[in-house]
């Protein structure tokens, strides 16, 4: 994927910086799933356990895609007892939507947004308490929680102060030690394909998340707060330290999808603007 500098990033046309997202997408995945293409459709399969990956856009598609190419692909991840779950840009691919709706999946809007070179995360206000916000390493005790809190903050979605707490992050630890979560990212981390950040407090991470350098490139996934710990800044520190690490690997371009609008105006404090949507399709609950 050919680089993009800060100097030419406020001309560099909007379509062909999706180009790269795209590219992106595609590469990402293929470092831990076997790969089942469907024509139009890319089905991403893991490799070994861990969360499931997706169907998306064959990468460079440009010809028709109905409701059929979906129907293919749905069968084959009930056939491996996979989500039946698909994931794309809405600007990039613009007939995928009414094909997956089609097919009987609700899609979901996120805004997706860019950091572009050159534009530094936001000065923050320091945090109130005992808490540090770091990279957590493989070998780092706090990576167990730091693993565990975004699956409380999904499971309590939006941005007020929720119920679950240290008793919750507990449980969940022993959870993702339990299911090899740990072991699997400890792997990652080495192998530089991912990097874990966390604000921590008393040795427990109480908002967490990730990003995935590739190329000059990394994707900021998965930064959730305990619940009971959210309005104190704590995401927008751990995102703050995600960018600052991922600008030292080398990634020019930085990006995320934010969960809401309301998530996205928090991510725009930090010089993150929108540039398309991110479209999640899945069968209703």
């Amino acid at each position: 994927m050919p680089g993009v500098t800060s100097a030419d990033f406020d001309d560099y046309p909007e379509q062909a910086l999706l180009d790269r997202l795209e590219e992106y997408y595609d590469a990402v995945p293929r470092h831990g799933a076997r790969v089942e293409d469907y024509g139009p459709l890319t089905l991403f399969v893991r490799e070994g356990q861990g969360w499931p990956f997706y169907a998306r856009p064959a990468r460079g598609w440009s010809g028709p895609l109905d409701a059929t190419d979906v129907h293919k692909v749905r069968a084959r991840q009930r056939e491996l007892g996979i989500p039946e779950s698909f994931e794309w840009v809405a600007e990039t691919t613009p007939t995928l939507r009414s094909a997956v709706e089609e097919s009987g999946l609700v899609v979901h809007e996120h805004p997706l947004m860019v950091l572009g070179p050159g534009t530094p995360a936001a000065p923050l206000e320091g945090l109130s308490g005992n808490i540090s916000v770091r990279i957590v390493g493989a070998d780092d005790p706090t990576l167990p929680s730091a693993l565990a809190v975004p699956h409380l903050a999904f499971a309590e979605p939006g941005t007020h102060v929720g119920i679950a707490g240290t008793p919750q992050l507990t449980q969940a630890v022993e959870a993702r030690v339990a299911d090899g979560s740990v072991e699997r990212s400890m792997l990652r981390i080495r192998a530089g394909l991912t990097a874990v950040a966390a604000a921590v407090e008393h040795g427990l991470a109480l908002s967490a998340g990730q990003h995935q350098p590739l190329a000059g490139i990394s994707e900021i996934v998965g930064v959730g707060t305990l619940p009971a710990a959210r309005r104190r800044g704590l995401a927008l520190a751990v995102t703050a330290a995600l960018v600052a690490d991922a600008r030292s690997r080398g990634a020019a371009t930085v990006f995320l999808s934010a969960g809401d609008k309301d998530v996205a105006q928090i991510y725009a404090r930090l010089g993150f603007r929108k540039i398309g949507t991110a479209l999640i399709a899945e069968p209703a609950e």
